[in-house]
């Protein structure tokens, strides 16, 4: 993995453990040589991930839209600065130049723009991981719910064990190393004449 794309609050959380696990994730992308792609904004543990970084020397690209930046949210130090005209944009271009996704705390942008990554895996429009950092028991509500939601049928076992689900950034890493994509047929029924 070339270039990791972290999905995160605009807010930092009332947890100084959020703060300090953007900072961690952002020297270990920093560290390994990859590059992290990310919002664009230096505000929350957005700019947290972003600042740790850079300060590792790390490569970091930032996707905002137009309207954000003109609000000054933009990161001032970035190695790019892609700005786009909309959220769906944002996204886009996030997801073309990540290699794998992860979703620190955050609210509902950073649960949107996961799950979005999450539902292109299971159409097989990339083969990328996507995770979860767990921070403090952050997501386990979460996962408590997707359970349920392949109890009743909506969310196929295989593809919720694709998702990453990780306590810390160490942990993060290893499951990337090992990460294999779901292979299954798609899920989309043919259609029966």
């Amino acid at each position: 993995m070339k270039r990791l794309c972290v999905f995160c609050g605009s807010s930092p959380g009332n947890s100084p453990a959020f703060t300090a696990a953007a900072r961690e994730l952002g020297e270990a992308v920093a560290a390994r040589g990859m590059e992290l792609v990310f919002g664009g904004s230096h505000v929350g543990l957005m700019g947290v991930a972003a600042d740790a970084a850079l300060a590792r020397r790390g490569k970091v690209i930032g996707v905002l839209p137009r309207f954000m930046a003109d609000k000054e949210l933009a990161h001032p130090n970035l190695t790019q600065l892609h700005l786009v005209d909309t959220m769906h944009e944002r996204k886009q271009m996030m997801a073309e130049l990540a290699q794998g996704f992860v979703a620190l705390p955050g609210g509902f942008g950073t649960f949107e723009e996961i799950f979005e990554a999450i539902t292109w895996a299971q159409l097989h429009l990339h083969a990328f991981p996507c995770a979860l950092l767990n921070v403090e028991g952050y997501y386990d509500s979460l996962v408590s719910f997707l359970r349920v939601s392949v109890a009743k049928g909506f969310v196929r076992q295989e593809l919720l064990d694709s998702l990453i689900v990780a306590a810390n950034v160490d942990e993060l890493f290893r499951r990337f190393a090992t990460f294999r994509p779901e292979e299954s047929a798609m899920w989309i029924p043919k259609k029966v004449i």
